[in-house]
């Protein structure tokens, strides 16, 4: 019996230092150094520069089909960045538009929690990351559901939280930074800065709320159901410690 070929999507792998490459470090580098009239001009390294993540984006979500709304929001961020900058307009329609992308998602996360299919669920309490029909199990025949409900609920508004931080600090950057004309080598050489200092500013610390939310989502399931974290992993990725802990242990018997 032959085995079935997985999914572009299920083989799919985060590439963090990719990611950083080609949405971050390249743009930034070609619109803060090649955007003078001398080299490849102010319209083309905008163009050039947000082509990156333009097309990275758009790969992955053919490629590995990951369709989804907060990848669409951030492609149509790029294009919204595009055509402030080509079309010349108010250096403080970028603040807005960088404070909106979050916004919207933060907003998006509050509605799902009226829905059947909460964003929390999704992204962090889902069966690709911990088994949770053992979990729910477990919940039901302690009758502790109510109660894990109030803390996903938690949860859910910490995670909106995030996304307010990075809308307040959206704003503030480049409302701090970007403040010449737009389709000028100034205005390019800004948005580069902006976005390499987003990173650390911005991106790192909503990272680090994630971790811990989800953090306080583990405890919240340690608590309430006494399993440890590797009785309520998701099976896949304990069949993938196994092989790499058997590997391990092969390669040092060499």
């Amino acid at each position: 019996m032959t085995s079935r070929p997985s999914s572009p999507a299920h083989d799919h792998k985060p590439r963090p230092w990719i990611d950083l490459l080609v949405s971050i470090v390249i743009p930034s580098v070609i619109l803060m150094k090649f955007s003078g009239e001398d080299r490849l001009g102010s319209v083309n390294a905008l163009i050039l520069g947000l082509a990156f993540p333009l097309a990275w984006g758009l790969f992955e979500l053919i490629r590995y089909r990951k369709k989804n709304f907060i990848a669409l929001l951030g492609l149509i961020s790029v294009m919204l960045t595009g055509g402030i900058g080509l079309l010349e307009l108010n250096a403080r329609w970028l603040a807005i538009k960088e404070a909106a992308v979050p916004a919207i998602i933060g907003i998006a996360v509050l509605v799902s929690t009226r829905t059947k299919y909460p964003l929390v669920r999704t992204l962090l309490y889902n069966p690709s990351v911990l088994d949770v029909d053992k979990i729910q199990q477990t919940l039901r025949e302690r009758g502790n559901e109510n109660e894990f409900e109030r803390r996903l609920l938690n949860a859910t508004y910490m995670f909106a939280g995030t996304f307010a931080f990075s809308s307040v600090m959206n704003y503030v950057l480049a409302r701090w930074i970007v403040n010449s004309p737009s389709g000028t080598e100034a205005f390019n050489e800004e948005l580069g800065r902006m976005t390499l200092v987003s990173y650390p500013m911005i991106a790192i610390p909503s990272m680090v709320m994630m971790m811990l939310i989800f953090y306080y989502l583990w405890r919240t399931i340690r608590r309430l159901t006494d399993h440890t974290l590797e009785e309520v992993m998701a099976p896949h990725l304990l069949e993938k410690e196994k092989k790499k802990s058997e590997k391990r242990e092969s390669d040092g018997h060499r």
